[in-house]
């Protein structure tokens, strides 16, 4: 079983590169902004308070987050080859207690971190047009957008060292065309398959 990380700012790519990994290498994708995104449309309990958090560029609880993927994992029949995770982790303590889960429930630990890198103001143009032709509401504001970013540089980019020091992080040039960085992903998923 293989775990690998789609990582970078929102508007990187990861939800168009992700669709396009998980067929070529028999994933699973768990993209915790669909699984967010899903509890919201339901209206539960857990998705009028991420509504609550998203809305205002914030980041849904630790703890709700980690049940979420734990839940994925452990709900996924045998025939999965492995996960790719998009949105997760977010913070240095959902790294950590994800490594704990896999290590204490299935002998393992991440594979890959694939990681686009982009810049800022490419975000802001890519999420901006996102948000006209999805009709998303929560990609919509200019503010809110600029938050997420902020947010992912505080609470999110120190997971680059995390990942870094334990020799499983890898940049990917996230401002190509999606082949391009496509192919630039399968380089590196294919040279760790094959360790």
């Amino acid at each position: 079983m293989k775990y690998y990380i789609i990582f970078g700012p929102p508007g990187a790519g990861k939800g168009t590169q992700s669709p396009l990994l998980t067929k070529r290498f028999e994933l699973k994708h768990i993209s915790t902004g669909e699984l967010l995104r899903e509890e919201i449309e339901k209206g539960t309990e857990i998705g009028i308070i991420a509504k609550n958090l998203i809305d205002k560029g914030m980041f849904v609880d630790d703890s709700i987050v980690l049940d979420m993927i734990r839940k994925e994992i452990f709900e996924t029949d045998s025939s999965v080859k492995g996960f790719l995770f998009d949105g997760f982790p977010r913070t240095i303590y959902q790294a950590e207690e994800f490594d704990k889960m896999l290590r204490k429930y299935k002998n393992r630990s991440i594979n890959a971190v694939l990681s686009l890198e982009i810049d800022d103001e490419i975000i802001v143009e890519r999420i901006t047009k996102r948000a006209e032709i999805e009709g998303r509401r929560d990609d919509s504001s200019q503010e809110t957008i600029r938050s997420r970013i902020a947010t992912y540089h505080k609470k999110t980019e120190p997971l680059i060292t995390y990942y870094k020091e334990r020799g499983k992080y890898f940049p990917v040039k996230g401002d190509l065309r999606v082949d391009e960085i496509f192919a630039n992903i399968c380089q590196i998923m294919e040279s760790i398959k094959n360790e």
